[in-house]
């Protein structure tokens, strides 16, 4: 009873927090009561394939078995995008708004946490110390074999790959790729991070997944292309370190 009311309150918190939105059916969500919101009663289970943080919750988006996608929002937690997961049921949200975020999601559920599974020891955490911290390898993608995307057009164009084997050249200069999106991690230090593949470039290596950072949104599956100053060897400190990062990127789709 306590953990219910405990999560109860929590979620109400969140919600007055937020800016004042509107559901379908006209209530104002910031005072919309657990008894008026729709609830989802069975665990949630499936593939991570996206996931943001922001205001205090970790978005992630789930493939269900059957290829059905949902969203879901839980308190700040790491997820590892490709892992399977599972959530306890919650609140869910229709049509509900993230202005952190600058988007709208068709439904969110405001599960009450993760379930523990095999996976889910498995995922890192992003507490501990920048010796143990995964780091930039441990954010990265993995290549997508499917991936093919004609490189951009016009001056400063380059492939992924081109971007890690000419880095040193490349090195504070104007670069523009074509890529497509494949993780996003939105609101991170105040920037969105963008994680692109061409086809080009070598996963053993990390030479196959470009990060850029933007004030720009953009979606996974997207093909963009993306302008802005490459820069080499790019410490974050926590063992974010990237050989290759394009910043203060412009997007477009």
């Amino acid at each position: 009873m306590k953990k219910i009311l405990f999560l109860t309150a929590s979620f109400l918190t969140f919600m007055a927090a937020a800016a004042p939105q509107t559901s379908q059916a006209g209530h104002s969500m910031a005072g919309l009561t657990e008894s008026q919101a729709p609830r989802s009663n069975e665990p949630i289970s499936g593939k991570v394939i996206e996931s943001m943080d922001n205001g205090g919750y970790t978005y992630i988006n789930l493939q269900k078995e059957n290829g059905d996608k949902v969203w879901l929002a839980v308190m700040v937690t790491p997820v590892v995008v490709g892992s399977q997961m599972s959530f306890m049921p919650g609140i869910v949200m229709n049509k509900f708004e993230s202005k952190g975020l600058n988007r709208t999601f068709e439904a969110v559920v405001f599960s009450e946490g993760p379930i523990k599974t095999p996976d889910a020891a498995k995922t890192p955490d992003l507490k501990k110390s920048p010796a143990t911290s995964p780091g930039s390898k441990g954010a990265t993608v993995a290549k997508e074999e499917k991936i093919s995307v004609a490189k951009a057009t016009g001056a400063n164009a380059i492939t992924v790959a081109e971007a890690f084997g000419n880095s040193a050249k490349l090195d504070k200069k104007k670069v523009v790729v074509r890529g497509k999106v494949v993780k996003v991690s939105a609101r991170i230090m105040k920037k969105n991070w963008i994680h692109i593949q061409d086809g080009t470039g070598s996963q053993k290596k990390g030479t196959h997944n470009l990060v850029c950072t933007s004030q720009d949104n953009a979606e996974v599956g997207d093909v963009v292309t993306v302008s802005g100053t490459l820069a080499k060897d790019r410490d974050f400190g926590g063992g974010y370190r990237y050989k290759a990062i394009i910043e203060n990127a412009k997007v477009k789709r």
